[in-house]
């Protein structure tokens, strides 16, 4: 949801994009989920390319703007590490401020308590930059 709404609005001061959803159509290819998006989506992309389209937050990013955190584990199968470059990459290219914090032994859930450590107190930290400076 972080990726979509960084398209869509920068009322934000800053956004944390854990294990988000960038490109819908390369996240149905390297998923090991499919009912997800069959369901949401009517089907695979090559039936309902405009749906896939319409909603995957890779169609907005000429609107980012907000400075966020990418937060990613290279073992979480159900969102692909994929999924987190290019959101970084993206925001990287658009000179947009952000920060990739990855996690190559962790998968969805950050679950080691020296990388949950880590977690909290680089996603605290960011909020807590960003959410002193003025719009």
């Amino acid at each position: 949801m972080i990726d979509w709404i960084s398209g869509h609005t920068d009322r934000f001061r800053c956004l944390v994009s854990h294990d988000g959803v960038f490109d819908v159509v390369s996240m149905y290819g390297s998923t090991e989920e499919l009912w997800f998006p069959e369901w949401e989506f009517r089907g695979p992309p090559w039936q309902n390319p405009e749906l896939y389209r319409k909603f995957s937050p890779s169609t907005y990013v000429q609107n980012f703007k907000t400075p966020t955190l990418v937060v990613q584990g290279e073992l979480d199968f159900r969102v692909p590490v994929e999924q987190g470059l290019g959101m970084f990459s993206a925001l990287q290219r658009r000179g947009i401020e952000s920060r990739l914090l990855w996690f190559p032994d962790e998968g969805h859930w950050v679950l080691k308590p020296r990388n949950s450590r880590l977690w909290y107190h680089t996603v605290l930290d960011w909020i807590d930059s960003h959410a002193k400076s003025p719009k």
